[in-house]
Parts: structure tokens; sequence; C-alpha cells
């Protein structure tokens, strides 16, 4: 048995691991969109520069978000004939997120640049899907079984977990953590650590910080917005996922102005992305957790509330430009790789009364990275735009698990044989492995892109 990383090998995107048994069969888990500006990433998204998509048997999903999936409609147009395998609530996003990703690569194409796949080739794909539950054992094939538990990390999200039998050999456990999540999160149970397996792919995103609890969120949300609208008279930006991110601000500010806390200004969800997204979570009260479904008893809509306005057609940010309003503006992507955010940015960057609030990662050579790092100035639409925006950061409200919260879901994995380090930048990794080491692990290992191990 071998494994090989495809992806975010020390990077935090574009996820991809192959597995190749001794049989021949091929297993990869994930298909994810390479997002950033690296040089030597240029051709990741187009080209397979480690395996055949003819040669995939299956293809095993963590969950819904793009950098994880997001070249699954180009694997099937590329020949891959084989089963696609998630939770019933990541087939449900999938269906919304990549027919949005089509229509946006469809829309960035030129003579130059093709799109990597369009909105047909996003529903193509999805005749490979098949929704699995979690807590079970599911049958793939003689000698392989899946099981997914709730990881935490957005609705629908899992780790993976296979038990590989093959012939003269005894059984193996193998396993994906994807990525985990945080515990006492709005809406979504907390993570459920993995059961033990011989072999594990860890993510490690935040293996080097340490985040604060939930009532300080809603207080720093709560301090921004009323510095930024109310103090400034200025437009607040947050760039957020659609899905996961947009939907717990969502209920955060839904809460705040349940206990009567929210100025009284316009929330504006500038995504048709997140609100169909919305939809499909009103469909999926199994990934609730408690808190949401008390919630429910004194609430019964928690994503909606007086001034939320969902916005589905385009043009917003040309509207809000010439008003003086204050407001704040949820909008995609939470990079600022793409969507309609960047335009809301174009209108909001020059004028220091606004803040651009970012509450997720950002790759360092995204736009969203660029802010973050301090540039004076950057590229918008063929224009160069000073930086005067209030840039602020409030990296708890991420949706991934810090060094603690990893390591405590990886407490009950003391057999190991080997753990792989993946889905970080290598400075983190390398302090998250020593972190380990210090606590009684052994045989961790940070792949490098394209790097194989052999196991038993």
């Amino acid at each position: 048995m071998n494994v090989k990383f495809c992806g975010a090998a020390q990077d935090v995107t574009g996820s991809c691991h192959l597995l190749t048994l001794k049989n021949g069969h091929k297993i990869l888990l994930d298909c994810g969109l390479y997002q950033g500006n690296e040089a030597d990433m240029h051709n990741f998204n187009e080209q397979w520069s480690y395996f055949n998509p003819k040669e995939i048997d299956f293809l095993i999903l963590s969950h819904a978000h793009i950098d994880h999936i997001g070249r699954v409609p180009k694997l099937v147009k590329d020949g891959f004939k084989g089963q696609i395998l998630c939770t019933h609530a990541t087939r449900s996003l999938a269906s919304i997120m990549l027919m949005d990703a089509g229509k946006i690569q469809e829309n960035e194409a030129d003579e130059n640049n093709p799109p990597l796949f369009t909105c047909e080739d996003a529903k193509i794909a999805l005749y490979f899907f098949t929704g699995l539950s979690y807590e079970r054992w599911h049958f793939v094939e003689v000698g392989l079984e899946v099981f997914f538990r709730d990881a935490g990390h957005i609705l629908g999200s899992a780790s993976v977990t296979l038990k590989i039998e093959e012939e003269g050999a005894a059984p193996v456990l193998f396993g994906f953590t994807g990525d985990i999540g945080r515990n006492e999160r709005p809406i979504l149970k907390d993570p459920i650590p993995m059961p033990e397996v011989d072999y594990l792919i860890c993510e490690s995103t935040y293996g080097g910080k340490v985040h604060q609890n939930l009532t300080a969120d809603l207080n720093d949300l709560l301090y921004v917005v009323r510095e930024t609208c109310v103090l400034n008279e200025g437009k607040l930006l947050i760039p957020a996922f659609s899905v996961g991110r947009t939907q717990s601000l969502i209920y955060m500010l839904d809460q705040l102005e349940t206990a009567g806390k929210l100025p009284e200004i316009p929330v504006y969800i500038d995504s048709p992305l997140a609100i169909n997204a919305v939809d499909i979570f009103r469909t999926h009260p199994e990934c609730y957790d408690e808190q949401l479904h008390d919630y429910l008893m004194e609430d019964p809509n928690p994503f909606g509330f007086s001034g939320l306005n969902y916005v589905k057609r385009g043009g917003l940010a040309n509207r809000l430009a010439e008003s003086e309003e204050p407001c704040i503006i949820i909008s995609s992507s939470g990079m600022m790789t793409s969507g309609r955010v960047r335009r809301h940015l174009f209108h909001l960057v020059e004028d220091s009364k606004n803040t651009v609030l970012m509450v997720g990662y950002c790759s360092p050579n995204t736009l969203g990275g660029k802010l973050l790092r301090g540039d004076s100035t950057v590229y918008l639409y063929g224009e160069r735009k000073n930086v005067r925006i209030n840039v602020k950061r409030l990296v708890s409200f991420s949706a991934h698990a810090d060094q603690v919260e990893l390591f405590n879901f990886l407490q009950n994995q003391r057999s190991l044989k080997k753990l792989f380090l993946v889905h970080g930048e290598y400075k983190v990794q390398a302090e998250f492995k020593q972190y380990l080491e210090e606590r009684g692990f052994n045989n961790i290992e940070i792949p490098s892109l394209g790097e194989n191990y052999d196991l038993e």
C-alpha cells in the first residue's frame, strides 16, 4: 500500500491525497482547487501531475469547500469513471458549490485562459456522487469499507476511516481527518474523534495557534460593528466563504439582534451561493448542535432577522457606493480571490471610514492575504487602488481547530504507525509536530507535494 500527497502538502489549499492498494486499486481523498498565486503552483489546477484521472477507482470527499472538491468536474471531464462517496449534506452542498464554480470559470475565461470546467461539466460530475450516512460502515468493494464521522467543520463535513482487508495481510485502518472543526461553535455539532487507526492524514491549519472562545467572538464582532458603522459611520465589509462562515456570521448577528445589542443598520448578504446554502442548511437539521435546537424554540428562523437583506441580483456594490448609509456587507469569496466581494472592496478600499474584517484563513498571495500583510496598494479591475480602509482580523472565527483542539481530537490515536501532517504552512506544521512529539506522539511526517510513502 502506498500514499502520495497530491495537494495541500505544506500548503493550505488544494487538498488531494492518493492511496494505492496492493491490488492496484486507487482511492483519491479529496480533489480540491488550489487557491493562490504561488509561481510554482501556476499549473496545479490545469494539469494532473501526480496521477491519471482514468486510473482512479474511488473518490472520497471530506466536505464541500472548494479547496477540497473544486477539481471534481475536471476529474470527471478528464476520464474518471468511478464512484464519488461523501455524506448526504456534502452531496447537497456540492450541487450548488460546483455549479457556482463552473459559472465563475465560464465568466472569467478568455481566449488565453479557457475555463477549467463549465456548468455542464459540474452537472455531469454530480451523477457520480453517492451520499452516505454518518456512523455506519459502508461497503465499497470486497476488502474495502468506509466510515464517516462528523468533523464539525461545515455542514456535512466528515473524517474518513477506511477499513482495508487485502489477501494475505491483516486488516489496516487508514484515516483522513479532513478539516477538523471547533468545539462549541454556532450551528454545528462538536467534532467527534475518529476511530483508532494505523495510519492518519491530519490537517494542521492552526497547529501553532490557540483561538478564543465564542463569547469573546461575539463581543469582538459587536465592537467592530459599532466602531465602523456607528462611530465612524462607515461600511463594514466581511469577506466570508459562502458555505459555513457566512451562515455562522448570520446566526451570530441574529443572536445579537435578538438580544437587542445589534445597532439598527442594514446587513446585506451579497452572495447567491451563500443564499442557496442557507436553504440547504435548513434541510439538514441532523447536523445541528443542541444549542441551535434550543435556540429554535426561541427564534424559529436563526438565519433571518430585521435588517437582514439577502441579495440575489448583482449591482449592490455600485448602489451602496452611491449611498452614505452605514451598513454591514457579507460577501464571498473568503480569500477575495473571486466573487462580488472584490467589487465591494473596489468602492470601499480608499476610504478610511470603512473596515474590511477578515474572519478566516487567507493564503499569503491572495487579495485577502495582501491586505492582511499590509500592502499599501492593491490591483482591482485594471486599477491600482490605495489601501486606506481599516483592515482587521478575527482569527478565532475560523472553522478550523486550533493547536489544543487538534491535540484533543488526536488524543485517542496512540497506536499510530505513521501520522502525516497536511493542510498547513510548513512553519506551522513544524511547530505542531514538535508540540505533538512533546506529548508522546511519534513517527510524524510533513510530506512535500508529490511525495510517496510505502506503508505495510
